[in-house]
Order: structure tokens, then sequence, then C-alpha cells
């Protein structure tokens, strides 16, 4: 008799249960909550956080290489990546202005007493923009800032940025190289980029347990009574983000020739584990293993994925943008058109490259909500609710990538249609 077996998504729904039981449970059992959060529920979540985190590096670093060069010259090499920053600003406006439009219409700041909402120290967060304001949103900066002084200090620090920087040049000067002196090398790459997809299915072994840590404790943290005055602010934000899902990007999926839904039911597993965990990184490495089977060439998948997840951050902008209104309406502050329209730029220009940095979001409204005159105290009402928007918006980012990677792969004219007939078939008989 054949052995049921749990899919990952299933271990993960569970243990996601789970820790929501747990951590309502904990939330009223004040005697003990500190010592579990501390000793064990925070450690089960931030080992499985920095078990992916340990090899994303090695992973996008050989990919990234051996992609371009393979990519056939610097010439191709362009096209693909003046292509891919012209789709990611287009979808990355789209989804700001999909945000304003949602806040000014559902207003969902309006009405709201403050003196019911829970206030959360967001000291760590105004620590770490600072840091990002000394390196300089402006174009000058962000020019200078992809280029690292040091590539062992970047990848210590994790700036994929500069990272994906150095590893450009190094494919484009690999590939310029005679094959015979090339070969070992790309060899080698191969065999360390396909090792860290072996690595990545053992860890994903472990990632229910970093779900459970760390739903459990944010249950634990905040309740659920401290969510409620929010109710609004959440609903519109996971309206919009469920229009642009299926509206927006269902449209640009259709136009290519791909369907929204065949592309959620084959990045199920890896959804699942973005929610749970808010983090888009944990999922990157089987994200680009499915888009390689789906049909994107490797060429393509190991430049845009990792690309994307500096420069086309859908979720997380349409985030800003909504709360970025929530905070003004909360102050009863209106903004004109232009001073929304500032917003929209200036959002568009400091959510680039930082994607690394802890509690990027807020980081990035911090930087943004004095620009429009929106007092920055106003995050630490949205704090304790950040946790559970920031799951909703990181199904965003992985959903938006998974399809550049698709949709640019179609517009250069080397995506398999073949392969995607055959692992659609297969997506649908597993399901």
């Amino acid at each position: 008799m054949k052995k049921m077996k749990l899919s990952l998504a299933w271990q993960i729904v569970i243990a996601l249960i789970l820790g929501v039981a747990v951590g309502a449970f904990l939330h009223e059992s004040t005697e003990y909550r500190e010592a579990l959060i501390n000793n064990l529920l925070h450690p089960l979540g931030s080992i499985s956080i920095n078990l992916i985190k340990m090899i994303v590096i090695p992973l996008v670093v050989s990919m990234l290489i051996l992609g371009i060069a393979n990519a056939g010259g610097t010439k191709s090499l362009g096209k693909l990546g003046f292509r891919t920053m012209v789709y990611f600003e287009v979808i990355t406006t789209i989804a700001i202005i999909v945000g304003l439009v949602a806040a000014n219409v559902f207003q969902p700041g309006v009405g709201i007493d403050m003196s019911t909402l829970t206030t959360t120290d967001i000291s760590q967060y105004e620590q770490t923009t600072q840091q990002v304001n000394n390196q300089a949103h402006g174009l000058v900066n962000t020019i200078l800032s992809l280029i690292p002084s040091n590539i062992f200090a970047a990848m210590d620090s994790g700036q994929m940025l500069p990272i994906i920087f150095f590893a450009v040049i190094f494919g484009i000067g690999l590939g310029s190289l005679t094959r015979e002196t090339k070969q070992p090398l790309l060899d080698v790459l191969k065999s360390i980029s396909e090792t860290m997809f072996k690595v990545t299915h053992m860890i994903m072994m472990f990632a229910p347990f970093g779900v459970f840590g760390l739903i459990a404790a944010t249950v634990a943290s905040f309740g659920f009574s401290s969510l409620l005055p929010l109710l609004k602010l959440a609903v519109v934000v996971y309206g919009a983000i469920f229009f642009f899902i299926f509206v927006i990007l269902g449209f640009v999926a259709k136009f290519c020739g791909f369907n929204i839904l065949t592309l959620i039911k084959i990045l199920k597993d890896e959804l699942i584990l973005a929610f749970s965990t808010a983090s888009s990184e944990t999922v990157l490495p089987r994200m680009m293993e499915k888009m390689e089977a789906y049909g994107a060439p490797k060429s393509v998948t190991s430049f845009v994925i990792p690309i994307g997840y500096s420069f086309n951050l859908d979720g997380s902008t349409l985030y800003q943008s909504i709360a970025a209104i929530f905070i003004a309406q909360l102050y009863g502050i209106d903004l004109s058109l232009t001073q929304q329209l500032v917003l929209v730029v200036t959002l568009m220009i400091t959510s680039k490259g930082i994607a690394g940095v802890p509690g990027v979001s807020f980081v990035v409204l911090l930087a943004t909500l004095g620009s429009v005159g929106i007092p920055l105290e106003g995050l630490a009402f949205i704090a304790g609710i950040d946790r559970i928007l920031d799951m909703g918006r990181t199904v965003v980012n992985v959903i938006g990538n998974a399809l550049a990677v698709l949709v640019i792969s179609k517009w250069e004219g080397n995506f398999d249609t073949e392969m995607q007939k055959n692992y659609s078939i297969k997506a649908n008989d597993t399901l």
C-alpha cells in the first residue's frame, strides 16, 4: 500500500494554523510568553530565514555569471537589461497608482479614532532609514552604490545590487574568453548552482518549523484585539493586492500568452512559504528552478529574478502608497494631486536597491513621508499590523518577478513553449 505524503504546501499550512493557535494561547499566558518567544519561537524563525539567506548569494552569483557568460555578448545583454528595466518601471508605477487609487476611493484612515490604536516602537527602522539616507537616493549616488569597493564586504552585508553588478561584469569578462579557457570555470559554476538547488530542497524540510515559529511569535506579541481598529486598512490592502494580481498581472500574462492562475498553481508551495515567512528570499532558489522548468531560459531567469528583487517590488510599492495615504487620512491631511504625484516619484526612487534592508517597506515609507508633509510618527500606529500586511505584499513580489521572467523571455523570443505545455499539464495533474 502506497504511503500518503504531505506536500510542502500542506506542511506549511498546518504549521501556519498551529502557529496562530499557539500564538493566541501565549498572548493570554503572560507568565511564560516572553521566555518561549525568545528561546524557542524567534530562534526557529531565524534559523529558517538564515538557512535560505545562506544559499541565496552563492546561487545568484553562480547562476548570474553562467547566464551572462552564455548570453551571447554585451549587445544581447544590453538589450535584455534595457527591456528588463523598462518592464520593471512600468509595472512598479502601475502598482503605486493602484495603491493610491484604492486609498483615495476607500479611505481606510478616515473615521478612525487614533486613541484606539496601539503604537509600536519604530526606532529600529528610523536608524536604518538614517543609514539609507546617508547612502542617498540621488541618481549619482545610486550609481556609485552599485559599484562595490570590496565584493567580499558586499557579500558579507548582503548588498544585492553591488553583488549583481560584480557578477554581470565578471560574466561579461568570462564570456569574452576562448572556449578552452572559460569552460573549466563554467563547469565549476554549474556544479555550484546545481549543488545549491540540492541544498535548497534539503533546507525546505525545515521550512514548516520556521513558519510555525514566525507566526506564533507574531500572534503572541500582538494578539488580535490590537489589530481590529486597523481592519479596514488590511481589507483595502488585500483587496488592492487581489486586484493587482488577477486584473493587472492577469492582463499582462494573458497579453503575453500566459495564464496567471497556471503560474499561481505552479508556484503554490513557494507562495504559501513566502506568505507565511513574509520573505521573498526564502523562495528565490525554487522559483528560479521552476521558471526554467516552465520554459524560461537560464540566461534570462538568472538575470531577471535577482534584479527583480531590487527593482520589481510590486507588492511593496503598492502597500507603501496605501500606507502613506492612510497615515495622511489618519491625521486629517488632504494631499493634493501634485503632492500625490510627488509621492509616486519619491516612492519609485526610494524603493530601489534596498530590498535586503530589514523592514524595507517601513524604511522606504520613513524616507518618503516627509517629502509630502506626512508625520513620520504615524507609522507607529500601523507597525503592529505590518507583519500581516507584509505577508500579502510578499506574495505579490514573488508572482510579479516570476511573471517578469516569462514576459521578458517571450519578448526576447527564446521562451520554450513545448516545456510550457508539458509543465502546465504536470502542474494541473498534481493539484
